[in-house]
């Protein structure tokens, strides 16, 4: 599912009719859409006759004014979830979906997989589309979740739990993540434990709550070890390869370049190993790398990546164990499940040239 983005528009009269509180109806959709009320009954009832922009048009109407459906959820079982990533063209991807299917296959539950592109998740797009089939309950990955988003699920009593969510969820949002903050601090402190000082780090996007704490992580173990943070050795990328070879870049440019780098993800960690290849320079006897991850393409690189082990195919199953059980009406002991990181050391990472480890 590849959904773009929209802006929504709601026209004079039904704003004013939104302020008097007035009872919404389909004819009123209908008529605030420019639509039959036929069309209108179509999308509401998920049938696929409908011109993709008209059933955006209708969607984003009912949303904002917040019709429920009726008889939208019953207590008949669809057996299937839904798995929606913010992209999937990614081995990071692979891991969690791993998770997510091996435990629904053995509760005999089948999963529907999409992604989102072209930014963060509308309203009016994945969301929408659950319309569309009946489903038990979301799974949602490295996406925004925006108060609209939630309170349609809510509406429509679909559970959801979100893993590694990219902003910070109401308190009442169910999430698995992974100890980035201290996968960071790990990272950073075995670099310094070899004896280099000028470390650079290269993070996801900024605005990620694992890319912050990741870098979190990192400013924490220089500040423990009496080091100065310098910000020109911060950088932010995109968790591709693409990211990691721009950024690493920039930082092997520097008039005093690092020695050291902290990746932030393995597939960044390799765009890091190809700008330090095109420069002349060695791993790690020139240039130490660590990643954040431990996908299994790390240990088989030249040479084989130092990394924070990530336990994606873990934080899958752990998801996909609380959704069930909010499906069955099960209390979760917690809301909010954070998997430990490991360091994995392997031969990308050396003293630096010239200095003995501490």
């Amino acid at each position: 599912m590849e959904v773009g983005q929209r802006d929504r528009v709601i026209t004079p009269s039904g704003q004013a009719r939104a302020r008097r509180g007035a009872r919404i109806t389909l004819a009123s959709i209908a008529a605030e859409a420019g639509v039959s009320l036929p069309t209108v009954s179509k999308v509401v009832n998920g049938r696929a006759d409908v011109a993709p922009q008209t059933r955006a048009r209708v969607e984003q109407l009912l949303l904002h004014y917040n019709y429920v459906r009726p008889g939208r959820r019953t207590a008949r079982r669809a057996g299937l979830i839904d798995l929606i990533f913010n992209q999937l063209d990614s081995p990071w991807a692979i891991e969690i979906l791993r998770g997510v299917e091996d435990y629904f296959s053995e509760q005999r539950r089948g999963v529907v997989v999409s992604a989102v592109r072209h930014g963060s998740a509308r309203p009016t797009s994945w969301t929408s589309a659950l319309a569309s089939h009946d489903t038990d309950g979301v799974i949602l990955v490295t996406s925004e979740l925006t108060t609209e988003q939630w309170t349609q699920l809510h509406k429509q009593s679909i559970p959801l739990v979100v893993i590694d969510p990219a902003n910070l969820p109401a308190p009442e949002v169910p999430s698995v993540g992974a100890t980035n903050w201290a996968g960071g601090m790990a990272a950073t402190e075995h670099l310094l434990d070899l004896g280099h000082r000028r470390i650079g780090v290269i993070s996801g996007p900024e605005d990620w709550l694992c890319s912050r704490a990741r870098v979190d992580g990192y400013r924490f173990a220089l500040e423990r070890a009496g080091e100065v943070c310098d910000p020109e050795l911060i950088r932010y990328g995109d968790f591709q390869h693409e990211g990691g070879f721009t950024r690493g870049n920039e930082l092997l440019a520097l008039p005093d370049p690092p020695t050291a780098i902290f990746a932030g993800s393995d597939q960044q960690a390799l765009g890091v190993y190809e700008a330090a290849r095109q420069r002349g320079l060695r791993i790690p006897q020139d240039l130490s790398v660590v990643g954040f991850d431990d996908l299994p393409v790390a240990r088989w690189l030249s040479p084989p990546l130092t990394t924070v082990r990530q336990p994606l195919t873990a934080m899958g199953r752990t998801a996909a164990e609380m959704l069930l059980n909010l499906i069955e009406g099960t209390k979760l002991r917690t809301q909010r499940m954070e998997l430990a990181t490991d360091l994995i050391v392997r031969e990308s990472t050396a003293p630096p040239r010239g200095s003995s480890s501490r």
